[in-house]
């Protein structure tokens, strides 16, 4: 029997997170081991009007791409995919891993190389999303594999993720509501300052956001959400952070990572385990040593680090930065084929903003 608070999840993604009106143009990309979710996904975008177009992967398959594929394949990006994305309104990713290591024997290069090929997508993602033309989410299936890597049974992974979307709540969507009306308290309050310093164990950082603007993701851009974010001024990023969780990107997994920036770029990068993966990613382009992004995890709701970044980057009390590939609606001109989040805890750290305290072990305080 499928657990009925799918259908409430579902209803949520479609109705509140997307938007969706009767007439638009709907992608579902979705891994099968998602069935039962993706079953109330197209029912509640069918009860909304939508016309649907669902893409079902098997993880496997890319695996196999990156292991087999000649260098032109690696890079090449169908003309179909590039129309689909130019013309669609809404894209939902359900992402629903069966196992989270699938890429770690791929030649990281490779990876590189493909990450490069998608740059376009990335970008035409991005451009869209900016002029209001594109709404996207990305939400999580609750799998044995996710749930292993979080250290939770499968039943408890389900409580995680179905409470970390508010769907606990009498009423998920004033819940999220009453989210977006804080978050944009903490936004009021950053647009009016320029300089940002993080002091944090292993970490003294700065960056500028004057002119920037700062984004309230409040449900409409994952599910579950909860961050405010913009883009630093390029140039602006110095010192050092030490990142606190590990990381598993495409399949590979790298812990203690610690950053050094100079007039934006790092210039170092160091990691206990896996810093010939990170620097092989850093080399990808041009900006992809440059930071992108850089937010705070405003979701007290998700309170236990999961290696997934998806959650492990909401979670309040947290900063998180991502190397590579700017979102324009924050102003952000980086450009990338990588956009890579990386979260720094900072319930030991204070943030100040033109040198006043504005957060303090892990909490606002204006």
């Amino acid at each position: 029997m499928s657990d009925p608070r799918l259908a409430k999840l579902a209803d949520a993604l479609i109705n509140f997170a997307l938007g969706i009106k009767a007439g638009e143009e709907l992608m579902i990309a979705s891994p099968v081991g998602a069935e039962p979710l993706l079953y109330e996904v197209v029912r509640a975008a069918l009860k909304a009007g939508a016309h649907i177009t669902t893409r079902l992967g098997i993880e496997d398959l890319r695996e196999l791409e990156l292991r087999e594929s000649s260098e032109a394949q690696l890079t090449h990006i169908s003309e179909i995919a590039k129309f689909e994305i130019d013309h669609i309104d809404a894209y939902l990713s359900i992402r629903a891993p069966r196992n989270t290591r699938n890429l770690s024997g791929i030649d990281p290069k490779r990876m590189s190389l493909a990450n490069a090929g998608y740059h376009y997508m990335l970008e035409r993602i991005t451009e869209r999303t900016a002029k209001g033309e594109l709404r996207w989410c990305v939400t999580q299936y609750p799998t044995h594999a996710a749930a292993q890597d979080a250290g939770m049974s499968l039943h408890d992974y389900e409580e995680f993720i179905f409470n970390g979307c508010l769907l606990d709540q009498a009423d998920p969507v004033a819940a999220w509501k009453a989210q977006q009306a804080e978050q944009q308290r903490i936004i009021d309050y950053l647009s009016k300052h320029d300089s940002i310093h993080v002091v944090a164990p292993g970490t003294d950082l700065t960056y500028r956001v004057g002119g920037r603007i700062w984004v309230n993701a409040d449900g409409h851009f994952n599910f579950p959400d909860g961050e405010v974010f913009t883009g630093p001024i390029e140039d602006s990023v110095q010192g050092t952070i030490s990142f606190t969780y590990p990381l598993n990107h495409m399949g590979n997994e790298v812990d203690g990572i610690q950053l050094t920036f100079k007039d934006g770029k790092a210039v170092e990068a160091k990691a206990r385990n896996g810093a010939a993966f990170l620097n092989t990613m850093l080399d990808m382009d041009e900006g992809a040593r440059y930071v992108g992004e850089v937010a705070f995890g405003t979701n007290y709701g998700v309170k236990q680090f999961t290696k997934n970044t998806l959650f492990d980057e909401k979670i309040g009390g947290t900063m998180h930065m991502a190397l590579g590939n700017s979102y324009p609606e924050t102003g952000g001109v980086n450009k990338s084929g990588l956009h890579w989040d990386m979260v720094c805890d900072l319930r030991e750290g204070k943030v100040y903003a033109d040198g006043e305290l504005f957060y303090e072990a892990g909490h606002f305080v204006i």
